[in-house]
């Protein structure tokens, strides 16, 4: 936290529902350093106080597991409980309810349509190829349409105008 960065090294996928299963990633691309947005790090920073209290608390019973998001006594959520969790957050706040893994498209959707160039977005998404991120993740909506459209009323504006 002190550079303001997280570190990806590994991936934890559920097996059947049932357990974790950790794995290197996919590919050397996949292991890499985040920049933390503002938001995200200061939310990560109380949650980081939190955990120190914790383990202060239990002492050695305490799990020193490495990962950001844990247990009251330092384990590693599944992904199971994180999906509950974010599910159970969603509705608090009024959102519709989408799967994260959605949500992580979204994510690509919003960054590359405000600007951020392909090849960032693939080592965002830790992808050795540009072409990977934009064909899976990055899925614009009619909404996102909307600029398009807008650009085709100048042409139409042009052409009206010369017939004047």
């Amino acid at each position: 936290m002190e550079n303001a960065t997280i570190v990806i090294t590994n991936t934890r996928t559920m097996m059947g529902n049932r357990y974790v299963v950790e794995k290197d990633t996919k590919s050397l691309a996949g292991e890499r350093d985040l920049p933390l947005p503002a938001l995200v790090l200061g939310a990560l920073k109380a949650f980081r106080a939190l955990q120190a209290e914790e383990r202060l608390a239990l002492g050695e019973a305490y799990t020193v597991s490495g990962y950001v998001l844990v247990h009251e006594a330092g384990d590693a959520f599944t992904i199971k409980q994180l999906r509950r969790r974010a599910y159970r957050l969603m509705e608090l706040l009024g959102l519709r309810r989408v799967r994260l893994y959605d949500a992580r498209s979204s994510c690509f959707t919003f960054l590359a349509n405000n600007g951020v160039p392909d090849h960032i977005l693939a080592r965002w998404a830790g992808h050795t190829n540009v072409k990977t991120t934009k064909r899976w993740y990055v899925k614009p909506d009619v909404e996102d349409l909307r600029g398009a459209a807008t650009t085709w009323d100048g042409l139409h504006r042009g052409v009206a105008e010369g017939q004047e």
